[in-house]
């Protein structure tokens, strides 16, 4: 029904919808979602590339459920990157998608295997064989985002979990309560934390936590051995929050005792509590692994998401590990900066040089080199060098150590800091231009995450986050390769004119001149070269 400039444009080759439909659509391999469907289970009434890609729509466009069925009916530009050409091609039922994610979430709760996960490897490993993508050498960050939760107080947190616990019970379970604990939840449940919270005082919060701990041990001792989610998840706030002392006394264990991997929310019992500098962070970290060729395109080659309070040092040897699966290319130099370098990682990456940015914390005064007659040490505010003595060991000590005297006393020096002051030095002496090969992943990390708000995405638990993120890997991938494929077509073209404004041609067109040739032989000649030309194939 198109025609003219609307139409032309449409059957753009480059076009993001054509670029989605042969990038992304067509290249899923559906034969790993087999497991899903057996002959009680049948498969859906739609292809499940089309579904995936879909989801894929859903977050590269930031839309809404409601938002991308209402564009998948009626955007000419979303149908045609599905697949659907004819208005008359209708699109999957509402429930046929829900169930398909739901399927891909239970399967990876009771398998542990991520099905999409496998998706975005193989349409990435496949992106990266056609357009021959050099995967030697790579860049990493990370980026912390918060899961789709309120920020809950201690009583809040403990008071919420005991509510869905609660409200999880069936008919003869509730019989099994005794009637005074009965009583106690229902007041609970009839309670806003929140405004509790608000309205008493620290010493009236801690009274009534006490409260509820005792209470929730009574459950998990009258419903032991329960298998309910709800309930492992009672179990595990009132470890985290309470300890049980002689007599099984009940205590609140204290601020400094809880850990910040500890239950965040019982909305997302996977997130975890992290502050980095003044951020604080309720949920997930987030890392992103690319190929830093040089060349004209570079793709995200693995994301991975763990909770906020992972360091990033547990990145490496996982994102390693991915990229070289994915590019089938042994992984020659890493670009990242210092808060990935640990002495566990060196044995891991012995022969990959490493190249880290910077280093945490500030730069020490001294300038340490482990020599066969000893630790020397050298003073950058004065330069004078001298050689450190060594510390007795102790009984249950492992480590070397040495010590200087100074104006201030003895300084020590141990294994960590001899490594840190060996990586400075290693670091300084890098050229500029190879140390800002990493800076371009931090635009990667701003296009991952430019559609949160507030900092947060919209999901909860750790699988969701991960598809939400190897989503938007897949949208920043096509783009990279339409920007590619574009800049092609233009050295293409220019390739061609200047060929056929060449002095070969030159005679040909002089002749057409004199004899009055009305034929655009010109144009025959820019197809000619065009079909001639060993180009990527469009």
């Amino acid at each position: 029904m198109l025609e003219g400039k609307s139409k032309k444009q449409f059957d753009d080759a480059c076009a993001w919808h054509n670029q989605f439909r042969s990038q992304v659509i067509s290249r899923i391999d559906e034969s790993p979602y087999k497991v899903l469907f057996s002959e009680r289970m049948g498969a859906p009434n739609a292809p499940v590339s089309l579904l995936l890609g879909m989801m894929v729509l859903k977050e590269a466009m930031d839309w809404s459920d409601l938002q991308l069925f209402e564009q998948c009916r009626f955007n000419l530009l979303a149908r045609s990157a599905l697949g659907l050409f004819n208005l008359t091609d209708d699109i999957p039922a509402e429930s046929t998608y829900y169930l398909l994610r739901k399927r891909i979430y239970e399967h990876y709760r009771e398998k542990g295997e991520d099905l999409f996960g496998i998706t975005f490897n193989q349409i990435t490993r496949d992106q990266i064989s056609e357009f021959n993508v050099n995967g030697k050498s790579i860049r990493m960050d990370s980026k912390l985002m918060g899961s789709n939760i309120a920020f809950y107080s201690r009583y809040e947190i403990i008071h919420r979990t005991l509510a869905l616990f609660y409200k999880s019970l069936n008919d003869s379970q509730m019989n099994t309560l005794p009637v005074s604990d009965k009583e106690q939840l229902k007041q609970l449940l009839e309670e806003e934390p929140q405004k509790t919270v608000y309205r008493s005082t620290r010493e009236e919060v801690k009274s009534r936590m006490q409260q509820i701990g005792i209470l929730a041990y009574k459950l998990i001792k009258l419903f032991d051995g329960n298998s309910n989610d709800q309930f492992q998840l009672l179990r595990r706030v009132f470890e985290e929050q309470y300890k049980v002392v002689v007599e099984e006394k009940i205590e609140l264990r204290p601020k400094e005792e809880i850990a910040s991997s500890s239950v965040q929310s019982p909305h997302d019992p996977d997130g975890a509590y992290r502050q980095k500098g003044e951020q604080k962070v309720k949920g997930y970290s987030t890392n992103v692994t690319e190929t830093a060729s040089g060349g004209p395109l570079d793709l995200v080659t693995n994301i991975d998401v763990k909770p906020a309070n992972t360091p990033d040092t547990d990145f490496v040897q996982p994102s390693i590990e991915a990229t070289t699966q994915v590019t089938g290319q042994k992984v020659e130099t890493v670009y990242a900066d210092g808060a990935y370098q640990s002495p566990e990682n060196d044995s891991f990456c012995e022969d990959i040089d490493m190249v880290f940015t910077g280093m945490q914390g500030p730069r020490s005064r001294y300038q340490l080199e482990l020599e066969p007659d000893g630790l020397h040490v050298t003073d950058m505010a004065t330069g004078q060098t001298q050689i450190a003595s060594p510390v007795a060991k102790r009984k249950n000590s492992k480590e070397d150590r040495w010590y200087i005297e100074t104006e201030n006393g003895k300084k020590y020096f141990g294994p960590n800091q001899i490594r840190a002051s060996q990586l400075r030095k290693k670091m300084h002496g890098r050229p500029v231009e190879e140390l800002r090969k990493r800076n371009n992943v931090e635009a990667t990390i701003f296009h991952l995450g430019y559609t949160l708000h507030n900092k947060k995405t919209k999901y909860r638990g750790i699988f969701k986050q991960q598809m939400w993120a190897n989503s938007r890997g897949l949208w920043i991938n096509l783009v990279r390769i339409i920007k590619f494929l574009q800049q092609t077509c233009q050295r293409t073209f220019q390739t061609l004119k200047n060929q056929v404004n060449s002095h070969f041609f030159r005679p040909v067109f002089a002749a057409m001149k004199f004899f009055r040739v009305t034929i655009d032989l010109k144009l025959v000649m820019y197809v000619f070269l065009f079909a001639n030309m060993k180009f990527i194939n469009f």
